[in-house]
């Protein structure tokens, strides 16, 4: 446990200590508050059913920053290390791979709940603004945050199986993006192909816009749970596999 916990303090140190993790922190900041002024925009032009946290995430701006936060995140905990050679260096130290696979997942996964945290900033401020308190009842609130957390797990699981197949941080990132634009394309096929398909169902399962939805409705449902932490293992499983290939090789 003792080991776990250095190697995790290590890899979430480095995201406040170099200008990256600022500049990360600073961008979806921006990308937070520009979705929520348009929300209030909208809100302001014409009579909205949803909640004030549902329409701004509703909003294209939501969906370009959201996907690119994983890559941005994982491209560089195992690529960066294998192009420098520090990763052969802790695949031959005494610690496990499963310490490793953890340390640098859990660390990611932190930091990314950080940077959520702002939201609750932006309903003080609408609040402030307004005069009036933002249109959002608590179960909005927790159940927004619980898919995006839940949906965190298994996105930054993803970028972490994509750190270990190259040495580039650049493909690393794009396979990531690929994999998330796949899922982000996967939720529109009901749409196209009508309700006579019967394959909808499935892809209205695994259809992200759909579980965001729901939950900043409040409606919480045990489905999509189980789907983003089970993904969630396999991937983390493949990153576990995949970096032990490689301790065996070196």
């Amino acid at each position: 446990m003792r080991v776990f916990y250095i190697l995790f303090r290590k890899e979430f140190k480095n995201y406040f200590l170099t200008p990256f993790g600022w500049v990360v922190l600073a961008l979806v900041l921006f990308m937070q508050g520009l979705s929520m002024s348009s929300a209030m925009e909208q809100m302001k032009d014409a009579p909205m059913l949803d909640n004030f946290l549902l329409v701004s995430l509703k909003t294209p701006n939501f969906w370009f920053y959201f996907l690119f936060i994983f890559p941005l995140l994982t491209m560089r905990l195992f690529a960066d290390e294998a192009k420098t050679g520090t990763l052969e260096t802790l695949m031959t130290a005494p610690v496990t791979t499963t310490q490793v696979v953890f340390s640098k997942y859990l660390a990611a996964f932190c930091f990314y709940a950080l940077l959520w945290l702002p939201l609750l900033l932006h309903l003080k401020i609408f609040a402030l603004v307004t005069g009036q308190p933002a249109p959002v009842e608590t179960g909005h609130i927790l159940g927004t945050y619980s898919i995006l957390l839940l949906m965190g797990a298994f996105f930054l699981a993803i970028g972490c199986f994509a750190s270990t197949l190259t040495s580039s941080q650049i493909v690393a990132g794009i396979i990531t993006i690929a994999f998330l634009v796949i899922l982000f394309f996967l939720g529109f096929i009901p749409y196209y192909t009508g309700e006579g398909f019967k394959a909808n169902v499935l892809f209205q399962y695994v259809s992200i816009q759909e579980h965001l939805i729901n939950f900043a409705k409040g409606l919480v449902d045990t489905r999509p749970i189980v789907y983003y932490l089970s993904m969630a293992g396999l991937f983390l499983f493949l990153t576990h596999m995949t970096l032990d290939f490689r301790r065996w090789k070196v």
